[in-house]
Parts: structure tokens; C-alpha cells; sequence
């Protein structure tokens, strides 16, 4: 019964998380990508 328990709080974090990145990703945020092409190492 705990082990049930655990994953299911477990998946429920996952989710949470998931559910994070894919509504930063719509809003055009990104953990690759700033935003700020301006402050990128790669333009020059």
C-alpha cells in the first residue's frame, strides 16, 4: 500500500513538472534558450 502511495505521489511531481516545461515552452520560454539572442554566445 505504501509503495502505491509513493508512486503515486511520484508521478503526480512528474506531471507537475512536465506540465511546467510545456507551458514555459508555449510562452516562449525555454531552458535551452534565454529568449535574448543578444546576450548569445553564438552571435556575433
Amino acid at each position: 500500500m505504501g509503495t502505491a502511495i509513493t508512486l503515486a505521489m511520484l508521478l503526480a511531481v512528474i506531471g507537475l513538472a512536465v506540465r511546467s516545461m510545456v507551458r514555459d515552452k508555449k510562452s516562449g520560454k525555454s531552458l535551452q534558450c534565454g529568449g535574448d539572442c543578444s546576450k548569445c554566445k553564438g552571435c556575433h
